[in-house]
């Protein structure tokens, strides 16, 4: 007879992909259950929503996507040991529940999200791999892409799943200025964690690496821009001729000195942090062919501004101009 075919039972009726069975009289309707049981469960587990997620670390980025997973209905934890009391202090104001050590961490996790500065990633990615965790591991650092597939290959081959990830953006706090760029085969795992905002998702590929060359080509602009700037306003005091350098910015667009001096001063904070992230690109660009050179020159004009860091006030550009003259030339 004529296989018939006719809808799952109504128990199916309500979940978002549809099914349907081919029915053989031949067949008890047990086996038809159990065969669409187990379609369904496997469906379920690519797409469920991961409840409980670790930050590595609550910085001012970390914490801003803690606060969108939270805001998107998850449990966002940390792990104090060996923290700042300045991370304390930002993990507690944004209710993150602290599991006090990474092993802890790991143990209750379905999701590991690290968000540190660049030269720690791999580091951070093996003590993770040594508490045995096997879950979601999202590195969302801004590293070189080749160094994204090497740390997803260790953690595939100890049995995690590997997820690349690259932030543009200030640490998210509003709507349409930050987003996270996702690619891995299993990038889809993680958009729910993150679906009420205000942090953007966007899932650009299914190989690790991808979204990390994004964000390495396009800092490598922004952030490569302002070094370029401070290096080229510092030449200029040392020769002069600042002022009617400024003055001929402004003569071909207004108002752009004022934003200028306001885009350093706001790098200054970050500086310590973006001379890993120089290196970074400049291994990315070296390693598609394209000249290095310029970028690690960024890493040294950012090097000499790196003890801004901790400031309660954003730093006069005269002082910016002096730290960058003030280092070996």
């Amino acid at each position: 007879m004529t296989p018939v075919r006719r809808n799952a039972p109504d128990k199916y009726a309500g979940h978002s992909t549809p099914y349907a069975v081919i029915i053989n009289p031949n067949f008890k309707w047990r086996k038809i259950t159990t065969v669409i049981y187990n379609e369904l469960s496997n469906k379920l587990k690519t797409t469920m929503n991961k409840h409980t997620i670790g930050f590595l670390h609550p910085g001012e980025m970390g914490i801003s996507l803690a606060a969108t997973a939270r805001n998107s209905g998850r449990q966002a934890c940390w792990a104090s040991h060996g923290r700042s009391a300045a991370t304390r202090e930002r993990a507690e104001k944004h209710g993150l529940a602290d599991m006090e050590t990474l092993q802890q961490l790991c143990n209750n996790c379905e999701v590991v999200i690290s968000v540190c500065p660049p030269r720690a990633a791999e580091t951070v990615a093996n003590e993770v791999l040594q508490c045995g965790y096997r879950g979601i591991y999202l590195d969302a650092n801004a590293i070189a892409p080749e160094r994204a597939q090497r740390i997803a290959k260790n953690m595939e081959s100890a049995g995690v799943t590997f997820i690349d990830g690259g932030i543009i953006g200030p640490p998210a706090w509003k709507p349409g200025t930050t987003w996270l760029y996702l690619s891995g085969a299993d990038a889809h795992q993680v958009v729910n964690c993150f679906a009420s905002g205000p942090l953007s998702i966007r899932v650009i590929g299914e190989m690790p690496g991808k979204a990390s060359a994004l964000k390495m080509v396009f800092a490598a602009r922004t952030k490569g821009t302002t070094a370029l700037i401070c290096a080229v306003l510092a030449a200029a005091e040392r020769l002069g001729v600042r002022k009617e350098l400024e003055m001929q910015w402004n003569l071909l667009d207004h108002g752009s000195v004022t934003r200028i001096h306001q885009n350093i001063a706001a790098a200054t904070a970050k500086a310590w942090r973006y001379t890993g992230e120089m290196e970074e690109i400049a291994a990315t660009l070296a390693a598609s062919g394209v000249p290095p050179d310029f970028h690690h020159g960024a890493r040294e004009i950012y090097d000499r501004l790196a003890h801004f860091k901790d400031l309660d006030t954003i730093p006069e550009l005269q002082a910016i101009l002096d730290s960058i003259l003030g280092g070996k030339i």
